[in-house]
């Protein structure tokens, strides 16, 4: 699968919320601060979020090999930013098929555009069955953040 689209992408966020556009980009982005597993130093990504049920999701495209992932694993703490608004919590790693499954035909559902272009630069079509996505999310995770 292609992962060239991930490559940079933590550049444009970043910036954004710096420049206090934060409202703007925070529909869909969020600020994560997890503790490096070895240096023991803030660490700071932005990722794509859902909110359900007043978790917040994010998926992990490299799966339980995402630095900030085992970041997570390490210490489950973390601070996170939403918009202008910031919050602490604690961050549970999901590795179940299923749930993955579930949260992309969620995101596919909520936002058909953006999540399409996703998989089509993966490889998919825009509307894959339920066992493609099985496929495709077999080296994937996904990360509920619980709000304090």
């Amino acid at each position: 699968m292609k992962r060239a689209f991930y490559k940079h992408s933590k550049i444009g966020p970043m910036t954004a919320y710096r420049l206090g556009l934060g409202p703007l980009i925070g529909r869909v982005v969020l600020l994560l601060t997890t503790t490096g597993r070895k240096s023991g130093l803030a660490r700071v990504t932005p990722l794509q979020y859902e909110m359900i049920n007043g978790d917040y999701y994010i998926g992990a495209a490299l799966g339980l090999k995402s630095d900030w992932v085992r970041n997570l694993i390490a210490e489950p703490r973390v601070q996170f930013r939403v918009k202008n608004e910031r919050y602490t919590g604690r961050a549970e790693v999901i590795s179940e098929l299923s749930e993955i499954v579930d949260f992309i035909e969620y995101r596919l559902k909520q936002h058909p555009r953006m999540i399409g272009l996703i998989m089509r630069l993966d490889g998919l079509g825009p509307r894959p069955s339920r066992e493609e996505l099985e496929i495709y999310a077999k080296n994937l995770a996904i990360v509920r953040i619980i709000p304090d």
